[in-house]
């Protein structure tokens, strides 16, 4: 057996590297070198070399952000891909939930497949852990609720940007189902964070390495909105010190251990795709089944709703016209205005389908078309439309990639903000009259449960994409000033910097760089991320 000196796990990023300069948001970037560490010695022992040599490092798991998060800007690039191991699981008996440990690497399919088969690679598994996962066996199914688009994202990073997705309506977003984390340092040294046990004192908060290092700062004065939101770091007086790290996107630390939950599958789910002649209807239809109005009392809380207007459709009829890949998505109706998909869960089969037929009548109420609506009830017509909701991304993407043969520097423009309950007819109304006014191609769609529905501007220039940039700033102005959030899932990373400053305001970025500096002194750790890049003279380097 050979082993390797820490130098020699540093590759140069030559040309069979080159993938790994760039992510889902088609921004490129530059390093000098790259690593695949597989277990979390190894991090310690690059972070150490790196940190002698003032290197900025970027960490990187699956790649499947869009906020530019994982793109290098130089210096080295650490991706955990290959630390790619489950380490164990336990039981909790007193709140009847199981906790598995994972390494960064381990992609939400994995974690999905191996939960629902009950099949896990328990090599190096301790006694404890093969006893409970004999308990996890004889139990009913249990589940992970986070539900990103991308089931090729791996939790490292969903842990990293809080990740959510369409059930995050009902479930929350990946904080919820994160119990403990192990994080090196950007000079090495290691955490160890378990929810519960380290807190702050009103916003002061002190944490000790496992080294005796003494770490201590003052956390940012801002005030979260009140929507779903991931801009910025997590504070709050008296917060739970663990959340701090969940949604920092690498700039506190690199996490080499994630300690997830697991909760009981409910026993039945029933999902509804309902069609609309008026966008007017569709949402609400939305607002009345959210229990906005009368229907508060009447009706349970839906694990998702998710919007598609009328742009979408259309795109997805052509993509599944004459393009095989999307052959198997359902036949869209013609001439439809808008789609709302909502899904339940729940134990009681009979008190679930008096839930659809009540969803019924009020579908029908607002306009909805009930000879073209879709049931889903077995796993795989739910299946179907799951693949039916993560097709018009793909859909989005290829349209894109086309138009960039002929000028290649052009990429979709995509919002991800959130407004309170009360702002959903006024975002709506401003995101149309902008669109239709800029005669922009564009498509609508996403969680619109939480008010978060995504503006995908289509350029067709990079004359369009200007003028798509300069909406998407004044809408962020204006989501501000409705106590939104400028991105409520995929992060700032470091595209929207500006945004986030338009948010929180510069003393709020500038409190945020304070507890940066606490962990990952000079921002050696994701450079460019949620806070920009500091000039060199604030950096040191």
């Amino acid at each position: 057996m050979s082993f390797k000196t820490t130098e020699q796990l540093l590759h140069p990023v030559d040309p069979d590297y080159l993938e790994y300069l760039r992510d889902e948001s088609r921004l490129t970037g530059e390093a000098e070198s790259i690593s695949f560490p597989t277990g979390e010695e190894q991090v310690q022992e690059i972070v150490k070399l790196l940190a002698d040599r003032q290197f900025p490092v970027t960490i990187q798991s699956g790649r499947t952000g869009i906020s530019g998060g994982a793109v290098p800007e130089g210096g080295h690039v650490l991706n955990l891909s290959r630390m790619n191991i489950f380490l164990g699981l336990r039981y909790d008996p007193k709140d009847s939930r199981f906790l598995l440990r994972l390494q960064p690497g381990v992609l939400l399919s994995q974690i999905n497949e191996a939960v629902a088969k009950k099949e896990f690679p328990t090599d190096g598994w301790s006694r404890d852990s093969l006893e409970a996962l004999e308990i996890f066996r004889q139990s009913p199914p249990y589940f992970f609720p986070p539900d990103p688009t991308e089931s090729t994202a791996a939790i490292g990073g969903m842990a990293a940007n809080n990740a959510s997705g369409a059930r995050s309506f009902y479930y929350g977003p990946t904080r919820r189902y994160i119990e403990s984390l192990r994080i090196v340092l950007s000079d090495g040294s290691l955490l160890h964070l378990r929810r519960g046990l380290q807190r702050a004192s009103g916003l002061g908060f002190q944490i000790e390495s496992e080294e005796g290092r003494r770490l201590s700062g003052t956390l940012p004065s801002y005030t979260m909105p009140a929507t779903k939101n991931t801009a910025g770091l997590y504070a709050r007086p008296d917060m739970d010190l663990i959340d701090l790290f969940i949604g920092s996107e690498g700039t506190l630390g690199i996490m080499t251990e994630i300690e997830i939950i697991l909760i009981a599958l409910p026993r039945v789910i029933s999902g509804v795709m309902g069609f609309f002649q008026e966008l007017s209807g569709s949402i609400k239809f939305v607002k009345r089944i959210r229990g906005d109005s009368q229907d508060r009392d009447k009706l349970k809380k839906p694990a998702a709703v998710e919007f598609f207007d009328g742009n979408s459709l259309a795109l997805l009829r052509w993509q599944k016209r004459s393009n095989p890949a999307f052959a198997e998505i359902p036949e869209v109706p013609a001439e439809t205005a808008a789609a709302v998909y909502v899904e339940y869960h729940g134990d009681d089969p009979e008190a679930l389908e008096e839930q659809i037929f009540q969803l019924a009548e009020i579908l029908a109420e607002c306009g909805g078309d009930e000879d073209t609506t879709w049931l889903a009830e077995q796993p795989r017509d739910l299946e179907r439309l799951k693949e039916f909701r993560h097709a018009l991304p793909e859909a989005i993407n290829l349209l894109i990639d086309e138009r960039r043969k002929n000028t290649p520097d052009l990429i979709k423009l995509g919002t991800d903000m959130a407004v309170p309950d009360t702002a959903l007819d006024g975002i709506v109304a401003l995101y149309l009259r902008d669109l239709n006014e800029s005669g922009l191609e564009y498509v609508l769609f996403g969680h619109i449960g939480n008010n978060h529905i995504h503006v995908n501007i289509l350029p067709r220039s990079m004359e369009e994409y200007e003028r798509g940039r300069q909406l998407y700033k004044s809408w962020a102005q204006q989501v501000v000033a409705m106590s939104g959030s400028v991105s409520a899932e995929h992060g700032i990373g470091k595209l929207k910097t500006e945004l986030l400053q338009g948010m929180y305001g510069e003393q709020g970025v500038e409190e945020m760089r304070r507890v940066i500096e606490v962990f990952n002194p000079k921002n050696r750790l994701n450079r460019g991320n949620i806070v920009g890049i500091l000039p060199e003279s604030e950096t040191g380097t």
